[in-house]
């Protein structure tokens, strides 16, 4: 099998073709630049991740802008998202504040992105 991305490491944005086995590892990837696209293909293809970003709940205020402190495995988005929903906060908030440590043990926490309050 074979699916295209186009690589989002830096502005360049390649385009990839990875090819697949039926089982889905990485028999090849081609029309990358530099060794970092052929990773991220390999990564995309096997284990996607992504940040996460939304707004959370101010209990006395404008919602506050969140995101995960570093990447999750894409499968977690929505049950992220379920409990970003269901978090409230209390004004004043700081850049960096834990909203909720360590999601689903993957060592990423979700923290504000601005100072409200």
């Amino acid at each position: 099998m074979t699916r295209e991305l186009t690589c989002i490491v830096c502005p360049r944005g390649c385009s990839l073709k990875a090819e697949l086995t039926a089982d889905g590892k990485i028999e090849s990837v081609e029309g990358f630049a530099c060794p970092r696209g052929k990773q991220y293909a390999i990564d995309e293809c096997t284990h996607p991740m992504r940040t996460v970003t939304s707004t959370v709940r101010a209990t006395n205020g404008d919602p506050v802008p969140v995101k995960t402190s570093k990447t999750i495995p894409k499968e977690l988005i929505f049950d992220c998202m379920k409990e970003i929903n269901a978090a409230t906060v209390t004004l004043p908030t700081h850049i960096g504040d834990v909203v909720i440590p360590n999601f689903r043990d993957t060592g990423a926490d979700v923290i504000v992105t601005a100072e409200r309050g």
